[in-house]
């Protein structure tokens, strides 16, 4: 598949060339909506998000081999949009529902978190700020590079690699262990 040839053919209103571009890479987005918000609908949602500001915005991209980190990054701020609405219209009566979907959700088979091992590594997550928790996950759970992290999170590079370092240090201090880079 030639990305850029793609994204051209996007930039002059193929709708097709645009839903290639975008179901070629459709698990990675899901996954990576999911390690946002935490469950399958929001997931979705930021990817129904993400997909129309793609189809309003593509000719304004610029460089058209930078699509897939563009759009990352476009998902990643639809789910903090989402997850900053959501958060905003929590209300005291909702959160019986809540709960209960969060357990109801817990004994659903999802494929991206049906292990016990990920369970665990998400609660080790947790005590980790939320910038470093962004990029170890984004780095060893998405595999993205530095640049690409960067790009995602509007940090410079050296800043990436200071929250993964200091994130890798601190689980290695609370959880002693070997954690390599």
């Amino acid at each position: 598949m030639n990305v850029v040839r793609l994204v051209k053919k996007a930039k002059r209103g193929d709708k097709e060339a645009l839903l290639q571009l975008i179901m070629s890479q459709k698990d990675t987005y899901y996954r990576l909506a999911y390690a946002y918000t935490g469950n399958k609908e929001d997931a979705l949602d930021a990817m129904e998000d993400m997909i129309v500001i793609l189809y309003e915005k593509v000719q304004q991209l610029q460089k058209e081999e930078s699509f897939y980190s563009w759009s990352k990054t476009i998902l990643v701020n639809c789910c903090k949009s989402l997850l900053l609405k959501r958060n905003k219209l929590l209300l005291i009566d909702d959160l019986n529902v809540i709960e209960n979907n969060e357990l109801s959700n817990a004994n659903r088979v999802d494929p991206y978190r049906k292990s016990d091992q990920q369970i665990d590594l998400q609660s080790l997550l947790l005590h980790l700020n939320e910038y470093q928790r962004e990029a170890i996950q984004l780095k060893y759970f998405h595999d993205f590079d530095n640049q690409t992290i960067a790009e995602i999170t509007k940090v410079s590079i050296g800043t990436v690699k200071s929250r993964i370092f200091e994130g890798l240090k601190k689980l290695r201090e609370k959880y002693g262990g070997d954690v390599h880079e």
